[in-house]
């Protein structure tokens, strides 16, 4: 298991690594899934624009951007995060910065367990995995992490 975080023009956000990556691999677990190699890349507006852009032909903002490498039960990928457009969600629904942070974090991993949210009715689905996943993350992991 390798899941690593990276930045590119950005800080990295307020991450406890060691309960995060427990948890995501647990989340993983919930079903049948090994965690593989995982790359989280956390970039600025720009960026996550331009590999909208390049990668998928779309030309708008987002908050994550999920390459799939996964074989198998093992999943792999690369995992683009803007945690500009995380802090704007998190304004605009009315939660705080490491809720949807996190939220975000386990996102991609839901993806790369093979559920997706662009049909109609999958989103609902995405979200009631997301806070199902999110009621399995240990109180500590935001012990001590301020609002951003």
């Amino acid at each position: 298991m390798a899941i690593t975080y990276h930045t590119e023009n950005e800080n990295l956000p307020p991450i406890k690594k060691r309960i995060v990556n427990k948890w995501i691999q647990s989340v993983a677990e919930c079903y049948g899934k090994k965690i593989g190699e995982i790359a989280y890349i956390f970039c600025s507006e720009a960026k996550i624009l331009e590999v909208n852009n390049a990668y998928l032909q779309h030309d708008y903002y987002t908050d994550i951007i999920t390459f799939d490498y996964s074989e198998g039960n093992r999943i792999s990928g690369d995992i683009f995060i803007c945690p500009d457009t995380i802090k704007t969600n998190a304004e605009k629904f009315k939660t705080f910065y490491p809720e949807e942070l996190h939220r975000i974090i386990i996102h991609g991993i839901l993806h790369l367990c093979g559920i997706d949210d662009k049909a109609p009715g999958e989103r609902e689905l995405m979200e009631i995995n997301e806070n199902k996943a999110l009621s399995m993350l240990p109180e500590e992991a935001y012990k001590n992490i301020k609002q951003r």
